[in-house]
C-alpha cells in the first residue's frame, strides 16, 4: 500500500519540484520523498489529510479493493 501511495503521489506532483508540492500539500519535502519512494509510514490520520488536499478518495489511490467476494465478517 506504501507504493501505491507513492506512485500516487508521484502521479499529482507531475513537474512540481519535492519542495512546491510539499508546500502545497502542508507536509515536508523529505516526507514526501519518502512517501514517495514508500519509505514512510503513513497514519491514516495522515492519509485523511493528503487526500482532502488532493481533495481524492481512497479509491482513488488504492482502486476499489471492498468490492470482492470475500466473505462477511461473523457477528
Amino acid at each position: 500500500m506504501q507504493k501505491q501511495l507513492g506512485r500516487f503521489l508521484r502521479q499529482k506532483r507531475g513537474e512540481l519540484s519535492y519542495p512546491a508540492f510539499a508546500r502545497k500539500m502542508g507536509i515536508s519535502s523529505s516526507s514526501l520523498h519518502r512517501m514517495e519512494m514508500g519509505e514512510q509510514n503513513v497514519t491514516l490520520k495522515t492519509l485523511e489529510f493528503l487526500l482532502k488536499r488532493l481533495k481524492c478518495s481512497v479509491t482513488d489511490v488504492f482502486g476499489d479493493s471492498g468490492q470482492t467476494s470475500r466473505s462477511p465478517l461473523p457477528k
